[in-house]
């Protein structure tokens, strides 16, 4: 974070000072909320969640090098206490990013959102140094936490902004007020909690309401909802996607023999041929996107070209392809799930097994609920079912309760009989039948909400058979 004093910090969160002999002393590194990540120089922020209260380590942190704790009540150590932490976090952030240089990006969606601003990051640090969301940490804590970490080196500041409900993003959007605003798609993600696609729309469209005349809304050509939000900005708008009409556009996509993505990028600018490291088609329109932001802000079809095909995944569990010694490929997708990413999954996964089961190697899906789903929620299980089929996935692995029974209903009424698909009880189970059926050059995606925890089931089949040192990309 920019250095602050613990007085000025006390003044912008409109919080009282306790136990503190020097209001002058500075805050000069970020603020963080875990008490494993204080170092010299932190400002520690003390929530009180179900199970642990931070203010109980206020003492263990400020030995550990903290200034002071930004806490609800005092903790006998030096504490700028306020009435609510949430909200004097967000104020803090507020004003660092006002005093920053950086020109803020902040970009949301239905999905790929994470894929997407990891990818952006990538290209533009190559450019100035750039400060990003950490995974998805893209909430109403985890925003404001990002962006304190940035500094006065700091030129590009990237956020992703989640919502699950209308106005959560127009929030955010207060709190850290952007200068980029990128909208990828409306899909289905949390449409039990929102009630429909129009009012996602209503609620990712908050994000081009808050841009200034002088910004840039960087919308899908592809999506008409998200085409549409150009009525709701008085920004300037770039398209980008695989139309004719798109200012950043993908021609001659095609996939590799081992399913990663290439494409001639076209932009204003120039074009130049793309070949991604990452693995499936729908990353096309997550490097389109990050394209379109880099070309705003000013790089070369060439330079942007360049840094795409070299970007890797920097979050965990997305798409994560690990290449086993004895022969099994696992890709660890299982960081969340909805259909639009479901599907995605599952036509990556066909497209890499194209090359394997010339060789006899087969491709296995093994998925688990999509949450947040409402009434959609059986016909979408269905439909994922079902598509498993029509691909031609070799085999289907269903985990878990009454979505697993609708994912594995569904494959069987598309025509999938006897071995192609199972339903079984949870994790344990699935990984028990995988390490018995499992044999070299198979391919295993593994996917389902986050809340499912298969994650598990991916890292305990890296570790099977592992005769050697197991080697991820």
């Amino acid at each position: 974070m920019i250095a602050l004093s613990l007085a000025e910090i006390a003044a912008v969160v409109g919080g009282q000072t306790h136990d503190i002999p020097d209001p002058s002393a500075e805050v000069t590194g970020p603020v963080v909320r875990d008490s494993r990540e204080v170092g010299p120089g932190t400002l520690f922020a003390a929530f009180a969640g179900e199970r642990v209260d931070g203010h109980d380590f206020a003492r263990q942190v400020v030995e550990a090098g903290a200034v002071a704790v930004l806490a609800s009540r005092p903790v006998g150590v030096p504490a700028i206490v306020v009435e609510d932490v949430q909200s004097a976090l967000g104020a803090l952030a507020r004003h660092v990013v006002r005093r920053l240089g950086a020109t803020l990006v902040a970009l949301t969606g239905s999905a790929g959102k994470t894929s997407t601003k990891d990818l952006i990051a990538q290209v533009l640090q190559r450019k100035a140094p750039t400060v990003w969301t950490p995974g998805s940490l893209n909430n109403e804590i985890g925003l404001p936490l990002t962006a304190l970490s940035a500094t006065e080196e700091t030129r590009f500041l990237v956020l992703e902004m989640g919502a699950r409900g209308i106005g959560h993003i127009r929030y955010l959007a207060d709190l850290t007020p952007p200068k980029i605003g990128l909208v990828l798609n409306v899909g289905s993600a949390h449409i039990g909690e929102f009630g429909g696609r129009e009012q996602i729309a209503q609620a990712k469209g908050e994000l081009v309401e808050a841009l200034p005349e002088d910004g840039t809304a960087v919308l899908n050509a592809d999506d008409p909802l998200v085409r549409a939000m150009a009525s709701r900005t008085k920004a300037k708008v770039i398209l980008f996607g695989e139309s004719d009409e798109a200012d950043v556009r993908a021609e001659n996509v095609r996939l590799t023999d081992s399913g990663q993505p290439a494409f001639l990028l076209r932009t204003p600018s120039g074009a130049s041929e793309v070949t991604m490291r990452l693995y499936g088609e729908h990353h096309v329109s997550n490097a389109l996107a990050a394209a379109a932001v880099a070309h705003e802000l000013g790089m070369s079809a060439e330079e942007i070209a360049t840094a795409l095909s070299e970007a890797g995944s920097l979050s965990r569990w997305r798409m994560e392809v690990t290449e086993r010694p004895d022969g099994v490929t696992i890709v660890n997708d299982a960081y969340n799930a909805n259909p639009e990413s479901m599907r995605a999954a599952l036509r990556a996964l066909a497209a890499m097994g194209k090359a394997t089961q010339a060789r006899g190697g087969r491709t296995w899906a093994v998925l688990g609920k999509m949450a947040e789903l409402g009434d959609e929620a059986l016909a979408e299980h269905d439909a994922v079912g079902r598509l498993a089929v029509r691909l031609n996935v070799g085999k289907l692995v269903a985990v878990g309760g009454r979505e697993a029974s609708w994912l594995q209903l569904g494959a069987y009424n598309e025509g999938s009989w006897g071995e192609e698909s199972v339903h079984v009880s949870d994790a344990q189970a699935a990984v028990d039948l995988l390490r018995s059926e499992l044999r070299p050059g198979d391919v295993v995606l593994v996917k389902a909400s986050r809340s499912v925890g298969l994650e598990s089931v991916a890292q305990a089949l890296v570790e099977t058979g592992a005769e050697g040192e197991v080697s991820a990309r």
